[in-house]
């Protein structure tokens, strides 16, 4: 082991020990455990009470709405489930999407989609038949258990206050006589120390029965109550065809715009300059100072279309990117910038972004920049790179604002890039200004 990683280790916090931090969440399960009877019967008495209310006028139509109130009732209690076991310090368990059935379906279709939704019906079983089976076997063990190791721990307080000839000595409470069935000094202390031990074993005990009564709950809670995992998986394949067709689209996007930049401009500046050397060569010999004035004016031509062609390549990865990474490449745009700019270098030391991150960010700031120049009337413009969910850049000006996004132009193909790379853009422009585009790139995939 290196000298660091046992100084990193040495410095890491120790971990409670596990019987520790299964007593740290006994308070949390008790709140969960001991109120369960109530809830049960409360949940079981209204739920039961709509459901089959309705059923019983399923024949006309406000029966069709009552049964619905009912599965909208069971769906209340199930998510108040969810809203304990979380509070009960286990983990998140996702909720189903439930709207799913018809998401841009009218009223009337939404309202009556829970009848063809299997998420409802299971909530309605999990509210008026599991939970009330199971939850009251769980309360009345975590009920027993916990009464039991609090009288046995405390029963040599209370022992010589119990009814005698049928009626509390409250009396012994002032006097400090000890009297009742165990009058016998040798009984009362072994009562006392059986009850002790009962009272000690039940104790230490405690955080196994709560957390292990609630885990089934919460394994309940996943069979029943969570979305399914199919429906995870759709939402998850719908994500990624959504990022490739933006992707393929923003590429499509930025080819169309250098393929354009490159005809509008360079292109034309060396069409300009093969006629300016054609014209020079045809002059040479007849009148040298023409010759010599067209000369001057190719060379400028070749001047401009090399400008141009090193702002379009501002576009792409520059070498000091690879070579220095990507502050020292957004410092050297920001010098080459129309409008004064300024980069903020919010990164932890040492941080090391892969070159496709680095290369995205050097790209959205350098679109980003041009728009500020082209659009924003601004007189000065900052980039901020931090760590935040991700890569977070951060472009301001101070310009007029006004900024939206509009097919085919700057914004919105940044908008494409960015969710084609799984991240998200937020354009902040009120007019007047001042503008604020804000892209978080997601950290990329070990």
């Amino acid at each position: 082991m290196t000298t660091e990683t046992m100084a990193a280790t040495a410095s890491a916090p120790r971990r409670a020990p596990l019987y520790a931090r299964l007593w740290r969440g006994v308070p949390r399960e008790l709140g969960f455990l001991l109120p369960l009877l109530p809830i049960v019967i409360i949940a079981l008495s209204v739920t039961s009470s709509v459901f089959f209310s309705g059923v019983g006028m399923i024949f006309i139509v406000i029966g069709v709405f009552v049964v619905l109130a009912g599965l909208y009732i069971a769906r209340g209690f199930g998510m108040f489930e969810l809203l304990r076991l979380r509070g009960a310090g286990f983990p998140q368990i996702r909720a189903p999407k439930w709207d799913r059935a018809a998401p841009r379906a009218g009223w009337f279709a939404k309202a009556i989609a829970p009848i063809i939704d299997g998420h409802y019906w299971l909530y309605l079983l999990h509210t008026m038949v599991v939970n009330p089976i199971v939850g009251t076997i769980t309360w009345a063990i975590s009920f027993t258990w916990t009464v039991t190791a609090l009288s046995g721990l405390t029963y040599w307080l209370w022992q010589g206050y119990l009814p005698s000839d049928g009626g509390w000595r409250i009396m012994n409470l002032i006097t400090g006589e000890v009297s009742g069935p165990l009058s016998d000094a040798a009984g009362r202390a072994s009562a006392i120390v059986f009850s002790l031990i009962i009272g000690v074993v039940f104790t230490l005990t405690l955080p196994f029965v709560t957390r292990g009564l609630t885990w089934v709950h919460y394994g309940i809670a996943r069979g029943m109550l969570s979305a399914f995992t199919s429906e995870e998986l759709r939402v998850q394949v719908s994500g990624l065809a959504s990022s490739r067709n933006a992707a393929v689209a923003a590429e499509g996007t930025a080819l169309r715009r250098l393929e354009r930049d490159i005809h509008d401009g360079p292109q034309q500046r060396l069409v300009r300059l093969q006629m300016d050397l054609a014209a020079a060569e045809r002059q040479l010999e007849k009148d040298p100072d023409a010759a010599r004035g067209l000369l001057e004016e190719a060379l400028q031509q070749s001047k401009d279309a090399l400008d141009e062609l090193r702002a379009l390549s501002r576009g792409f990865a520059p070498p000091i990117l690879l070579d220095r990474g990507l502050i020292a490449a957004l410092e050297s745009l920001a010098v080459r910038a129309p409008v004064p700019t300024s980069v903020v270098d919010g990164l932890p030391a040492g941080t090391v972004l892969p070159d496709e991150i680095q290369r995205n960010a050097y790209f959205i700031a350098a679109e980003a920049l041009t728009n500020v120049a082209k659009h924003a009337e601004a007189t000065t413009a900052s980039v901020t790179v931090s760590l935040d969910g991700g890569l977070r850049l951060v472009i301001a000006d101070d310009g007029r604002g006004g900024a939206v996004p509009v097919d085919g132009h700057g914004l919105a193909g940044l908008e494409e890039r960015v969710h084609g790379l799984g991240g998200t853009l937020e354009v902040t422009s009120p007019e007047g200004g001042p503008t604020t585009v804000t892209a978080v790139l997601p950290p990329p995939v070990e």
